[in-house]
């Protein structure tokens, strides 16, 4: 049986207005296919203030092992209304609507309260309530772990959600809708020139995503490709019923017939550069290292290791996330002596500017293109780290935007 998952974001459903805009999408949409589920997101800015509650309640001792299960049951409060609304806007037009939670849904996860990860959804009567017609309206963001007790995904859970239920339901295809009306070549902001890509690869997506594009959540991604559903992201603020070809379709490498050596530009700002002196060099240190700063919880990206001046040391130099800096800056200090190095920088003025394409695989010349147009400009490139698949760059924070524009049109993004 043909099945349908819309998902729409914070800003689609951010008052009564909108929901009821949102109603009247899934109510064509419904004509289209009447076995559809819709997974929403809380209001937009709900999830902040309810996050700010938890804080001020809490105290410091909030995200301590006995306190993340309450956290979660507060802040997966915002898509229990938003759910609960929609589904009361389309019984208002005559249409068969109920809502689900996560626990009702049996959304199974892990117990890594505020940042779970989904370990399965299976409920027979759901599937049961949406092939009999009745749309079901499910709050995203949150599952069920083990013990009963309610489990939020992190930020752009829903994404997630909306993937996982689309997996469930076998669905032919999960629609997006957010407040963009699809996947850009890079940033319509810093370059407007940029176009709507048609289709994109699981594998391009997951890039962009994890690079900086803000469109669709990395885990959700990562979901859609191991289950191969199809996702189409698609703007809510337009008519209720999409245009033909509207929207990006996010898919299988093979369904794509021309393939773009480069397909998208991204660029992050949240990047801070770690520089090791001196480290002394024997076998084992990098796993000393980078297992203080992952037994710490600090997520490390680029790493490039060089001689020093001093023989038998090495210099060592990494990425991680800036919101971190202080963290990691902090771990490396306390593990100076088991690490053994002389000196440590570390520099926040720094931004990741990276070129994405399947294209890549069987084009020579695309990492000359990229520093050949970064020179022309006067960018110095502090690090590179290479995929099969992309290409990433440090450079200075106050050169992003020159750098997005000039790669863009190196490989001939632009809109004509």
């Amino acid at each position: 049986m043909k099945r349908l998952v819309l998902k729409f974001g914070g800003t689609s459903v951010a008052n009564l207005e909108r929901i009821a805009h949102v109603a009247e999408i899934v109510a064509a949409r419904y004509q289209e296919c009447p076995a559809l589920a819709v997974v929403v997101s809380a209001m937009s800015g709900k999830t902040n203030e309810l996050v700010e509650w938890t804080k001020e309640a809490a105290g410091p001792a909030l995200h301590g092992a006995e306190y993340d299960d309450e956290y979660d049951v507060v802040v997966a409060s915002g898509e229990q209304v938003t759910a609960g609304l929609l589904a009361l806007a389309l019984r208002k037009r005559g249409l068969k609507a109920r809502s689900w939670l996560g626990w009702q849904l049996q959304l199974k996860t892990d117990t890594a309260h505020g940042k779970a990860r989904i370990l399965g959804c299976d409920n027979p009567a759901f599937q049961k309530s949406v092939d009999s017609g009745e749309i079901a309206v499910v709050a995203g963001f949150q599952g069920v772990d083990d013990h009963g007790r309610v489990a939020t995904l992190g930020r752009g859970g829903s994404d997630t959600s909306a993937v996982a239920v689309a997996a469930a339901l076998k669905a032919g295809l999960c629609d997006i809708y957010t407040d963009v009306d699809g996947v850009y070549t890079t940033d319509p902001r810093i370059t407007p020139k940029a176009r709507r890509l048609e289709k994109i690869s699981y594998e391009e997506m997951l890039e962009l995503a994890s690079l900086g594009a803000k469109v669709l959540q990395t885990r959700s991604v990562e979901l859609a490709m191991n289950h191969r559903v199809p996702v189409r992201v698609l703007s809510s603020f337009e008519g209720p019923v999409a245009q033909p070809n509207s929207g990006t379709l996010v898919c299988d490498e093979e369904q794509i017939v021309e393939k773009q050596v480069v397909s998208g530009v991204a660029y992050s700002r949240d990047e801070a550069k770690f520089t090791l002196i001196g480290v002394d060099d024997h076998p084992g240190v990098a796993a000393i290292i980078f297992g203080e700063l992952a037994d710490a919880g600090v997520n490390v990206d680029m790493i490039v290791q060089a001689s020093a001046k001093s023989e038998g040391r090495q210099n060592i130099v990494f990425t991680a996330p800036d919101r971190d800096a202080a963290h990691a800056g902090a771990v490396l200090e306390k593990a100076r002596d088991k690490i053994g190095y002389q000196g440590l920088n570390v520099a926040r003025d720094v931004a990741k500017v990276s070129v994405i394409g399947v294209g890549m695989r069987s084009h020579a010349g695309v990492a000359k293109t990229m520093f050949q147009a970064l020179s022309a400009k006067g960018i110095n490139i502090q690090v590179i780290s290479t995929s099969e698949i992309k290409i990433s760059v440090l450079i200075d924070a106050n050169y992003t935007e020159l750098a997005v524009r000039a790669l863009h049109t190196a490989y001939g993004l632009d809109a004509d």
